[in-house]
């Protein structure tokens, strides 16, 4: 009698472990669909996207096994944002991405059910996306690009010591470029320094907005802003013609033509984001409790042939403490 009750025990746990073992595999067998929202296309958002799906990749989702992904680039338009979204939730995705600010508010304006993570995006409670970024309380959460704008103007001021004016450009249309370029714009006048703002609402305008600046500052600020990233080619060239040191919230800008940033590897946002998106697809999570995370690593980005370009040693750039 001992016996049979031991293997009846052997046997019930033999079937709970199976079981076990079948619902992990579950998770992971079943096809999930994801949508993707990008509001328009420049390196840092397309290397948020590409990070996305290497951290969904590391947790175990795999685009073409156990991934369907739909990916939509609304190419900076409100009507695009508008019918994508649409999309998107009438295909009833799993989850949903949005990358960059626009997007993210569109997609949260469209669905209150479906769970949502995003990225690239400053602020999100300030765009009210979330309630608090400790307990976002609805159904989305993800990741901020906001970086220390203090330690920035510092850097800036530190490569035009005796500048008198300072600049500050971006698209006033985007949320999160204008809480940056507030943030900038005081801590410039702290310093004791003029500043002059010009804005532009597309990217046609860049060019110009960029030259009358020139003309009249020793140094320039852009936030994260989609707008003048998606020209940052087109900015490069004028600050270079016109030696102006331009320092951008964005690495990726520098690299197409600014000169110095302490900003966020858009692809490791995009992986945190990715891992993020992966418990929630797992079950394991839901958006509502899950903290806004920032960026795990800033780097000191310096584009030394501008650098040259401008006449100042690229070893003299050193990152604020």
């Amino acid at each position: 009698m001992k016996f049979k009750k031991i293997v009846v025990g052997i046997s019930l746990a033999g079937l709970l472990l199976l079981s076990g073992c079948n619902k992990k595999t579950h998770n992971h067998s079943q096809v999930k669909h994801v949508g993707v929202l990008q509001v328009v296309q420049h390196p840092s958002l397309d290397k948020a996207y590409k990070g996305f799906k290497e951290g969904l990749k590391e947790s175990g989702y795999t685009e073409g096994k156990n991934l369907k992904i739909d990916y939509q680039n609304a190419q900076n338009s409100q009507d695009n944002l508008k019918s994508m979204s649409e999309k998107l939730i009438d295909d009833k995705s799993d989850l949903i991405l949005g990358i960059a600010t626009p997007a993210a508010q569109s997609i949260a304006n469209a669905t209150e059910d479906i769970p949502t993570v995003v990225t690239a995006v400053t602020d999100l409670k300030a765009a009210k996306l979330v309630n608090s970024n400790s307990k976002p309380g609805r159904n989305v959460t993800g990741t901020t690009d906001m970086v220390s704008i203090d330690k920035q103007i510092e850097l800036l001021l530190s490569i035009v010591p005796k500048a008198k004016t300072i600049g500050v450009m971006y698209n006033a249309g985007e949320s999160n470029s204008k809480i940056q370029a507030d943030l900038a714009i005081a801590a410039l006048k702290k310093a004791g320094v003029k500043v002059l703002v010009k804005t532009a609402n597309t990217t046609n305008d860049v060019q110009q907005v960029t030259e009358t600046l020139a003309n009249k500052v020793q140094g320039i600020y852009v936030p994260t802003d989609n707008t003048f990233a998606s020209a940052a080619s087109i900015i490069g060239k004028v600050v270079k013609e016109k030696k102006i040191p331009l320092v951008a919230g964005s690495t990726d800008q520098i690299k197409q033509g600014g000169l110095a940033s302490i900003g966020i590897d858009y692809e490791e946002l995009g992986k945190q984001t990715g891992k993020m998106a992966a418990r929630i697809l797992d079950g394991k999570a839901k958006p509502s409790d899950m903290p806004v995370e920032k960026a795990n690593h800033l780097n000191l980005v310096i584009n030394k042939e501008m650098a040259k370009a401008l006449g100042i040693n690229p070893k003299s750039i050193k990152a604020p403490k």
